[in-house]
């Protein structure tokens, strides 16, 4: 079974450390959202909670940014106990939460200078704006905004005092894909401009294209951290490969490079095996004159590293 362990690349734990997570518990009248958390989170990385709703994500950022009180454990950011240090840290810090909500009539200017107050300076403020393509929207009520519009406001609010680490709760939550992926450019310049993103999320590929490491969360715990290519690799998954073609060869099928299984239902041939073997298969079924219309590859993901550490898939 996949464990929890520190990855390569310098992620272990050193000065660069922003996030420090050690056995964090939170206890409800009717039961623990969380329950002996770790993880740690480095500067300058985009850094994902993947798990399914109600794994103790949102818990634990609310935790982090002393917006819940923990029943136990050790929570540090930026050095700092949110729970004791809480005013301070929200001055360094930015958030978009899961619950982010702005009254419908209040227009976009009105919403960025509100949040701005005792912070950005006005030329700043119209910088910001600039940057997230908000300047054109200056004037319109958040009801009015597309969801993608929407989401530009709430990372411009979270950026708006230049944060050090900025949390984004389900931030593509309801965006169709093509927003949802413009929305991830965005994250990614967010971190390119030299803050550390904290990103929630139940998106398995959210988090596998976008975070350069992963915690998956299960049940109020983390289950495993590290790169989610590492992850995917560590899960012990194979890639796949099927197409049709009712008089295949199995046998020699069998002899080809990377080939670890073969078999075949109803004229539909399916291969199991490793490294680039897809590439040979294909090559190999090219040089006989097959060519299917039909050939697919597959390949692992965090949801089946999910899978395979606890029984059951993120939706569940």
């Amino acid at each position: 079974m996949l464990a929890t362990r520190k990855t390569s690349g310098g992620t272990s734990r050193t000065a660069d450390t922003v996030i420090e997570v050690v056995g964090l518990r939170k206890d409800y009248g009717k039961g623990t959202g969380v329950e002996g958390l770790d993880m740690h989170v480095v500067r300058g990385e985009i850094f994902g909670l993947l798990g399914p709703n109600g794994a103790g994500k949102t818990t634990t950022v609310e935790c982090l940014q002393g917006l819940r009180k923990p029943s136990g454990g050790k929570v540090r950011v930026l050095g700092l106990d949110p729970d004791v240090g809480g005013d301070e840290l929200r001055r360094r810090i930015g958030s978009q939460l899961q619950s982010a909500a702005l009254p419908d009539r209040l227009r976009v200017g009105e919403a960025l200078t509100l949040f701005a107050r005792g912070g950005a300076k006005p030329d700043e403020l119209g910088e910001l704006a600039g940057r997230w393509e908000l300047r054109e929207l200056w004037r319109r009520p958040f009801g009015k905004l597309s969801g993608g519009q929407q989401q530009r406001l709430f990372i411009a609010l979270a950026l708006i005092n230049r944060p050090e680490i900025v949390f984004f709760d389900e931030l593509t939550t309801g965006l169709d894909p093509h927003a949802r992926r413009k929305t991830w450019d965005l994250v990614r310049r967010v971190r390119d401009d030299g803050a550390t993103v904290v990103l929630v999320t139940h998106f398995m590929e959210e988090a596998q294209t976008l975070c350069d490491r992963v915690a998956i969360v299960d049940k109020g715990r983390v289950v495993a951290t590290g790169r989610p290519d590492e992850l995917v690799d560590q899960g012990g998954g194979e890639n796949r490969v099927t197409f049709t073609w009712p008089e295949a060869d199995p046998g020699w099928l069998a002899t080809l490079p990377g080939v670890r299984r073969v078999s075949m239902a109803e004229g539909v041939v399916e291969l199991t095996g490793s490294g680039p073997f897809a590439v040979r298969v294909a090559a190999a079924l090219a040089i006989r004159g097959i060519e299917p219309g039909d050939f697919r590859t597959y390949h692992p993901t965090l949801e089946d590293v999910f899978l395979t550490l606890t029984g059951r898939d993120l939706w569940n």
